[in-house]
């Protein structure tokens, strides 16, 4: 019987997001093909270290507990590799050395695997290769670029905090060109006017609302170990404010969710408060502010919308 897929939140990992791979591909950058696939077989063993979506991806899966069902998880990550499957077998075994629930794989030697994003119900598909990302949202795909990030983990905390920007990343852009065209009084206006009409989805609406769901099954939980304390965790943080700030939460309520903390910051410094929220991961799609956000927490940068046209 074929397994399905579309009841859950699969997640699209290339090896770049989950693991350090600076010095393999260091190998492969000055040394060649063959060289590569040597050095891969020499280490086979060697773990990878961990990468920038690491934690994430560890926290998710582990929130397959709450489902009602063992075979049947909330959660799945599925790797996305350039690599072939030879070259590949140290990427598997690195997963199992972290035990990381991850059995799927699709290997694609020197070519890029997003355009089986749709096959496979993915919501979103996270690597650090710029262009494999930038044509995944070109095709309509929902993809990030993990960026070079700094911050600490603390393992020892099981909460999986999630943090999105607003325009951009959970909706579309015509409200930011709005904006960017004629400026914050009319981008205000024009919120104002609108503010019962849902915005548009953007490239991660889809993976908010299988979050939510997931929430969901967390409250479901709590209903029979009233003990239980959530773990997961979601926010907006966005450069909104009021009055266009009513728009934006009567978009989410069309759709069935909601956050769990919202901060309209009206141009307030984004990295102050993700200082202090400490997302495992924060998604955005304007450069500016992920220049700040980097260097404080994972960063995702979504190259969607106006903001990454050229100017």
């Amino acid at each position: 019987m074929p397994y399905e897929l579309k009841d859950r939140l699969v997640i699209g990992v290339a090896s770049s997001a989950v693991f350090d791979l600076k010095e393999s591909d260091a190998v492969f950058k000055q040394k060649g093909e063959e060289q590569y696939r040597k050095y891969q077989r020499k280490n086979l063993n060697v773990p990878l270290g961990r990468g920038i979506a690491f934690p994430f991806i560890r926290r998710l899966l582990a929130l397959n507990d709450l489902s009602e069902k063992a075979d049947d998880p909330l959660v799945e990550v599925v790797l996305l590799s350039r690599n072939d499957p030879d070259t590949g077998l140290r990427v598997m075994k690195s997963i199992e050395h972290y035990k990381l629930d991850m059995t799927r794989a699709i290997f694609m030697q020197g070519k890029s695997p997003y355009e089986y994003i749709p096959a496979l119900n993915i919501a979103l598909f996270l690597s650090a290769e710029k262009k494999d990302v930038k044509a995944a949202i070109k095709a309509k795909y929902p993809a990030g670029r993990v960026l070079e990030s700094q911050f600490e983990d603390d393992e020892s905390d099981p909460t999986l905090r999630i943090a999105f920007d607003f325009d951009g990343v959970l909706v579309g852009d015509e409200s930011e060109t709005v904006m960017q065209r004629d400026g914050l009084r009319s981008f205000h206006a024009h919120e104002v006017t609108n503010v019962t009409q849902p915005h548009n989805p953007g490239p991660l609406k889809e993976f908010f609302v299988r979050i939510a769901k997931i929430q969901k099954a967390e409250e479901r939980y709590k209903l029979k170990h009233p003990r239980y304390v959530n773990r997961l965790r979601v926010s907006i943080v966005t450069a909104r404010n009021a009055p266009s700030h009513e728009r934006a939460l009567n978009t989410l309520k069309s759709w069935g969710v909601m956050a769990n903390d919202a901060f309209f910051l009206g141009g307030i410094e984004k990295r102050s408060v993700l200082q202090v929220l400490k997302p495992h991961i924060f998604f955005e799609d304007h450069p500016a502010h992920l220049k700040g956000s980097r260097t404080v927490v994972p960063s995702v940068h979504i190259p969607f919308g106006i903001t990454n046209e050229p100017k």
